[in-house]
């Protein structure tokens, strides 16, 4: 059914309206639209751009939004792109004879590959219209096509946040593009748009955020994604909506792919604050130049509402100019084009570590109390991603300053089929640094670019041999990937210029480590810094002297990650067949007497076996292997409760430091890696595991009970609700904690790291520390307590503390 041909020859264009010519495809994305068919039977007809055509759908009840619902959709001729919008009367007596109404108009986005999908009969989607909007599945349906060779397909909803809304079919009875009703159009006549009746209210001075370092107290402020667009308020009134930029420009004519979204507000009139991004599934500030210079696809994320019906609302805090916003958004279509941002309520930390893996701009903390001033102030606070990457120098240009032997470097990024240019870095540079690139650049010289590069971008531009190699770190890669907001920090290294490696022996197919050849070496384990199987083994070997005296001789768990971080993932205490010989095993009785292996490890080959037999993370016994009947450390586990900051976490932290110095013992700290606090208290080898889990659980009923509303000693999540869980199950025989400096399974491959208590103040999350920066910090100031005994003064002091409760 590809092509025009069926389409061309049903139809007498000297006759009907409907067009003839192709059209153009989109440059950015797949459009699409939904036509009301008023002909022989009331029908919605589905246009999908793909592939130069409209795929072509009849729902003969029109889409649903109750994922039950299944609609027929009869598959029909590819349509051209120029029927996109058509909107008209169909001259009786002719195919398809009656009045097309354009329904929805919008974008579509493939959840799966579209041509796969079309040819195995389920095209899996998502709908970025104005009406219609959310994921779908057209499902073809089995059997034998009938004598017309009738395709007939199920339109479904999916269970999503737009699904179960209102029925849109009873609710939109007009044009999207024209508002113009059946009888309108067929008698061709004009309607008057419907714009907002109220007085349309100015664009005023918008408010700004002060760049920080810092995650906000979750008590007093909540976090908002930072986007990567265009700051615009929308004033809704009398005449058409306007949309102004930070500036107070009037941009509407750039953005007015999302008039019709904003006519549909309900209000007589608003003044909206937000930002415009890329629609349609698209991302990025230079996708949204693309948009814009292609009309389109357009988002407005609203975060703010400071007029409404006549109401000035700047003056009520925050959250009350929030609620009155979704109070507005409500009755539109969720996933539109018109969306709220997103709050991030609680602790951010986690979030803000996601957003920045996944190549987002940050967070933005707004104080909730708040009212809203124009300018900038410390009411909103933006907390910024920053990446860094290594790219070689290919060039200099010449400075127009006196005295600055060059004003920027020309970068490349070094990829397996040679050089691709990333653009220039023309700041962090101090006088030292700039004239030792500046003798290191002089003997490089040479005639010609050893990168592809626009001229215009590289006008100017003093050639070198691609030997330095720059740390730099920036915001973010532009679609036609230049770096942006690009810092020099360090010259990293100075290499020879790329050759062809001869090709590996059969004995260097394998990376081996302290002994340990690791097989899969290229396998991504973490995508985001991108770290694969060798390049973890390469840190714990690194690491290895680090985490020795705190990991050998011990009993380990160990979570095998054996295809990356995309796979399965479980636990293994006791090792099984084909694991390396230098991870060590040991038999333990159980509590019915029974012998069963453990793991553990003496030297770095056993920390690197078990890598190599795909372990990310090492677990470990609060005892050694020579006297397992008693543990040498008490391990108290700050887990807080979702809605928490990490700020909260801190303070706790060090409240449990004094109380245990209270009872006259001293501790150190570790981040977790993942979301708390351990605080460790060493112990001489004197008292036996119950002895040690009834002294632990005490100490943690202690502080519960003494400040309930920060902190339970419950494990339920019902109780931990707003507070911080005192985990003291750790301190029982068999139980194990993560490992000083051991990598976590999580996003960005966090280091549990030991932190002093003097830095721990500074530390903003628990996953703060990279392998990278785990290893240049080691143990850093941390000086962990000589081993201390559970004596009867200890004891007695904690009797005394839970009788008075205190």
């Amino acid at each position: 059914m590809a092509g025009l041909g069926a389409y061309l020859d049903k139809r007498d264009f000297g006759a009907t309206p409907e067009p003839s010519a192709d059209g153009t495809p989109s440059r950015l994305g797949l459009r699409y639209s939904m036509q009301n068919h008023d002909a022989t039977r009331l029908h919605w007809d589905l246009r999908l751009e793909w592939d130069g055509v409209l795929l072509s759908w009849a729902v003969t009840r029109g889409p649903s939004l109750d994922p039950a619902e299944k609609r027929l959709a009869v598959r029909t001729e590819d349509h051209p792109l120029s029927y996109l919008t058509f909107e008209g009367q169909i001259p009786k007596g002719h195919y398809g004879a009656g009045t097309v109404m354009l329904w929805d108009l919008g974008w579509w986005q493939p959840l799966d590959p579209a041509a796969r999908g079309l040819a195995k009969g389920h095209l899996k989607f998502r709908l970025h219209g104005q009406r219609m909007t959310g994921d779908w599945n057209l499902i073809r349906m089995k059997g034998k096509a009938s004598e017309a060779k009738r395709e007939n397909w199920l339109l479904v909803k999916i269970d999503d946040e737009a699904a179960h809304q209102r029925d849109p079919v009873a609710l939109y009875k007009t044009s999207v593009s024209s508002r113009r009703s059946f009888a309108a159009i067929k008698a061709d006549k004009p309607a008057a748009l419907k714009d907002h009746p109220g007085t349309r209210p100015r664009h005023q001075p918008v408010q700004l955020a002060t760049l920080t370092e810092d995650l906000a107290d979750a008590a007093t402020h909540w976090h908002e994604l930072k986007l990567d667009g265009y700051r615009a308020q929308v004033a809704l009134g009398a005449g058409a909506p306007r949309i102004f930029t930070r500036a107070g420009h009037d941009w509407t004519d750039r953005f007015a792919d999302l008039l019709p979204a904003l006519r549909g507000v309900p209000c007589k009139s608003a003044l909206l604050d937000g930002e415009v991004v890329a629609g349609a599934g698209l991302q990025g500030f230079g996708t949204l130049q693309e948009a814009i210079k292609a009309g389109g696809p357009f988002r407005y994320v609203a975060f703010d509402l400071l007029h409404r019906d006549g109401q000035d609302l700047t003056a009520l805090p925050l959250a009350a100019r929030r609620k009155a916003l979704e109070r507005l958004f409500r009755p539109l279509p969720p996933m539109g084009a018109l969306t709220l941002s997103p709050i991030i309520h609680g602790a951010a930390d986690e979030a803000l570590a996601m957003i920045c893996g996944a190549g987002g701009e940050g967070v933005i903390a707004k104080r909730t109390d708040a009212p809203y001033r124009g300018g900038r102030s410390r009411d909103w606070l933006k907390i910024k991603c920053r990446r860094q990457g290594e790219f070689r120098i290919v060039g200099w240009q010449k400075s127009t300053s006196r005295g600055r032997p060059f004003a920027s470097l020309a970068l490349a990024k070094q990829r397996d089929d040679g050089l691709v240019y990333v653009g220039k870095v023309g700041t962090g540079f101090d006088d030292e640094t700039m004239a030792d690139l500046a003798r290191r650049m002089a003997p490089l010289a040479r005639k010609t670019p050893p990168v592809d590069a626009p001229r215009r971008e590289v006008a100017g531009v003093t050639w070198i041999e691609p030997e330095l190699v720059a740390k730099v770190d920036y915001a973010e890669t532009t679609a036609q990937g230049r770096l942006r907001h690009a810092v020099f920090l360090d010259l990293r290294s100075v290499t020879p210029r790329p050759r062809q490696a001869p090709p590996p022996s059969a004995e260097q197919d394998r990376p081996n480590f302290a002994g340990i050849s690791i097989s899969s070496g290229n396998r991504v384990i973490f995508d985001k810094p991108r770290l694969t199987k060798e390049g973890l083994a390469e840190y714990y070997l690194a690491a290895a002297p680090l985490m020795l005296p705190h990991l050998a001789n011990r009993p380990l768990s160990l979570l095998r990650l054996p295809e990356g971080m995309t796979g399965e993932r479980f636990f293994q205490k006791h090792p099984g067949k084909g694991f390396p010989d230098a991870l060590k095993v040991q038999d333990i009785e159980d509590a019915e007497g029974a012998a069963t292996p453990y793991a553990y490890v003496t030297d770095a080959a056993g920390i690197i076996g078990a890598v190599q037999m795909g372990t990310v993370e090492f677990h470990i016994w609060g005892a050694r292997r020579d006297r397992l009947d008693r543990p040498d450390r008490v391990v108290f586990d700050l887990d807080p409760d979702e809605g928490l900051s990490f700020a909260a976490t801190r303070r706790a932290a060090l409240d449990l430091r004094d109380r245990l110095a209270d009872l006259g013992l001293a501790s150190w700290a570790m981040l977790s890696g993942g979301k708390g606090i351990h605080i460790i208290v060493p112990l001489r080898r004197t008292a036996g595991w119950d002895t040690v889990k009834l002294f632990s659980k005490g100490v943690a009923m202690w502080v519960a009970g003494s400040q309930p509303e920060r902190f339970t000693a419950e494990m339920s999540k019902a109780k931990r609700k707003g507070r911080i869980f005192i985990d003291w199950l750790r301190n029982e025989r068999g139980a194990t904690a993560i490992a000083p400096f051991s990598v976590r399974a999580r996003p960005g491959a966090p280091v549990a790291c030991p932190i002093s208590w003097d830095e721990l103040p500074r530390i903003r999350k628990a996953s703060a520390f990279s392998t990278r920066q785990a290893l240049a910090r080691g143990w850093a100031d941390v000086v962990p307590p000589p081993p201390q005994g559970l004596t009867a003064p200890v004891i007695e002091a904690l009797d005394r503390a839970l009788s008075s409760g205190s």
